[in-house]
């Protein structure tokens, strides 16, 4: 491993689907629930390592579109847990300097979550460390679409041109737009798929997948997955020489 890969830069932006709360639960005896429990507290130490280490943007995959597809016991279930989990981490996202957003189809949510999640969000927003952004009854497919929907109602609104369109564009029609796209997306639980996660966003991201169920997921594993992304050689279509 050269030193000149040891000095790249930790990633700005990693986005993380947090797989395995289920499987772990299963493996302690106990219901999914108690993995959902523990997946809480991972996002805390998770979230204080990432800052540790400078990263700037840290997005987790919270909910998806397709998770309301679940058991309805254990839906309520996990929106009484972030209900519960919102309450009790703002003050230390506030000790922490932690500014947090929320992208995803959010008037799905029941309201006493989305306004836990609101009042948690303008708390938050004037502090300047990392942001931490929770994907919330979000799916890539759903955030395309609703983008593609909107431009064509902006094109024949006479708001665009067909010849605005590009790529610049469409991204700002994305729920995304204030962010970067992520350098790292990382999996954990053993599964190596995006899931419907950031899929324009992801073109150029790197991928790590780790057996690490989320429950188990912590600091060790994070600086782990950094090392990993310092290591690789991000071309971007040219060659090394390019470089």
């Amino acid at each position: 491993m050269s030193s000149e890969n040891e000095m790249k830069e930790v990633p700005e932006h990693i986005a993380i689907i947090m797989d395995g709360n289920g499987r772990w639960a299963k493996l302690q005896g106990k219901e999914r629930s108690y993995g959902h429990k523990y997946g809480v507290e991972s996002v805390r130490k998770v979230t204080e390592a990432a800052s540790e280490a400078g990263v700037k943007y840290l997005t987790l995959y919270t909910f998806s579109t397709e998770n309301w597809n679940r058991p309805d016991d254990e839906i309520t279930a996990l929106m009484g847990l972030l209900v519960m989990a919102i309450e009790r981490e703002t003050p230390d996202l506030m000790k922490n300097n932690v500014r947090l957003k929320a992208i995803g189809d959010l008037s799905r949510m029941p309201k006493e979550v989305k306004d836990r999640l609101d009042a948690c969000i303008d708390q938050t927003s004037d502090n300047s460390g990392i942001t931490l952004i929770l994907a919330l009854s979000y799916s890539s497919r759903w955030e395309i679409t609703n983008a593609v929907k909107r431009i064509a109602e902006d094109v024949k609104n006479s708001v665009l041109k067909d010849e605005d369109i590009n790529e610049k564009l469409v991204s700002s029609y994305l729920t995304t737009k204030d962010f970067p796209d992520p350098d790292l997306i990382i999996r954990t639980g053993g599964e190596q798929r995006i899931s419907n996660f950031l899929l324009w966003q992801a073109a150029y991201s790197e991928l790590y997948f780790t057996d690490i169920y989320w429950p188990e997921f912590g600091k060790e594993a994070l600086d782990k997955a950094i090392h990993d992304f310092r290591t690789r050689e991000r071309r971007y279509g040219k060659t090394s020489e390019q470089l």
